[in-house]
């Protein structure tokens, strides 16, 4: 298959452009463009047009200060119909936004790990109901952490067990520590959780000593029980998380720039940067210098990567489950990590740092579209999710398409990313 990179990436929109945005060609470096496996390729139902105030509005957001830059796809039946790269990837060395610029993924590693875990489940080597203690004795002995009025913390006994499931839709009463003021969030972001150079079984040890925020099953909270996952991932296959995902997922996706950290230094000058007064201070979620090499794997939060290599890990989900004549997971797998497992029926709270928003469930890994939100046009069943930093993608199997936005703004993320979806939709012919 013909590797490819749409041409014309400095050009003002406009039909001009739009066409050049679908002209293929061979690039060295830029990632085989992901396929579709059903059938020939469609025309685009996207607007030309309408398309180009997508582009402005990047370029806006530039020219204001807002952002350094950029790279937006959107990917239908299983062909490019926008790439374009916007702006530098760093103020400080002007180097421009290109396609094989490396972004820290975040929580955008949370799918990633979740398909993982789904692989070893299609494998037979994992069940949604085993309890996480099988494979993490210590997490037998977990209690939870209850708050009274003018009383110390209490710790109460575990109703049943944490599953795996729990883990995959974040009902595991584990929570992180960098956000709301709780008891047992306070616990966590004074732990040391941490310090020094721990790999995924001595941080899972130290998590096993923490109460959890809440009993499992209860209430969706949104913490480190990915990187959980991603330690059982280890213990069932026998190898670090990044090697079992390096041999299952990122070699035969072609996803060569995806990994913990970025260990090449002819490398690190491709590493996007947000603006110099949007950047954390301190590290988020244990994430410190994606260059700097660590023994710690973040299923939740550590991959770096490209836009490319995800355009393939997104395409094969929206393919459901293969890609280029390869399955990695069953159809019935993604239906089954798509629906929503935390609906009424359920009983699971969902409390005001409920991230998906009031129109969305949650699966195993992703934001579920349950409802249309007011005044758009937003598809049940389209699924998503992002990170701190501003990444972001959703796919929509309904209009058979895909999105992915690589970007670093903290700050500016849930705005952007509203806006520019917005904007996306409002191009779609119906």
């Amino acid at each position: 298959m013909k590797r490819w990179r749409p041409v014309g990436l400095t050009r003002r929109h406009g039909l001009a452009a739009a066409l050049a945005l679908l002209i293929l060609t061979d690039v060295a470096g830029w990632p085989a463009t992901a396929s579709a496996e059903s059938g020939p390729s469609v025309s685009s139902s996207f607007s030309p047009d309408k398309l180009g105030r997508v582009g402005d509005y990047l370029r806006n957001e530039i020219a204001s200060g807002k952002i350094p830059g950029a790279v937006l796809l959107i990917q239908q039946h299983g062909r490019p119909v926008y790439f374009q790269t916007f702006g530098v990837r760093d103020v400080a060395t002007r180097l421009p936004m290109t396609a094989d610029t490396i972004f820290r993924l975040y929580s955008m590693s949370k799918p990633v790990t979740s398909v993982a875990a789904m692989m070893l489940v299609d494998d037979g080597k994992l069940s949604l109901d085993d309890p996480v203690a099988k494979y993490i004795p210590a997490f037998a002995d977990l209690k939870v952490g209850v708050e009274k009025s003018g009383e110390a913390l209490m710790l109460e006994p575990l109703n049943r067990p944490i599953t795996i499931r729990d883990l995959l839709r974040h009902t595991s009463g584990l929570t992180y520590g960098f956000y709301g003021d709780s008891a047992v969030r306070k616990l966590y972001a004074q732990a040391n959780l941490f310090d020094g150079d721990a790999d995924n079984a001595e941080f899972v040890a130290r998590i096993a000593k923490l109460p959890l925020a809440e009993q499992p099953g209860t209430l969706w909270d949104y913490g480190h029980s990915t990187d959980v996952l991603g330690r059982i991932i280890e213990v069932v296959s026998g190898r670090s998380l990044f090697q079992f995902e390096k041999e299952r997922l990122f070699d035969p996706l072609g996803m060569t720039e995806t990994a913990y950290f970025v260990a090449d230094a002819a490398k690190q000058p491709r590493v996007a940067e947000p603006m110099p007064a949007d950047r954390f201070i301190t590290p988020v979620a244990g994430i410190r210098d994606p260059m700097t090499p660590r023994r710690w794997q973040s299923g939740g939060a550590g991959l770096v990567g490209t836009i490319g290599d995800y355009a393939r890990f997104a395409q094969m989900l929206l393919n459901g489950g293969t890609l280029d004549g390869r399955r990695y997971l069953k159809p019935e797998t993604i239906a089954l990590m798509t629906l929503d497992h935390i609906g009424p029926e359920t009983g699971i709270v969902r409390d005001q740092f409920y991230f998906p928003g009031a129109s969305s469930g949650f699966g195993l890994g992703f934001a579920v579209r349950t409802s249309t939100p007011p005044n758009t046009s937003w598809p049940l069943g389209e699924y998503r999710w992002d990170g701190v930093a501003g990444t972001f993608f959703f796919v929509d199997p309904k209009h058979d398409m895909f999105a992915i936005c690589m970007i670093q703004t903290p700050s500016q993320r849930g705005r952007i990313q509203l806006e520019l979806k917005t904007l996306i939709y409002e191009a779609l012919d119906r």
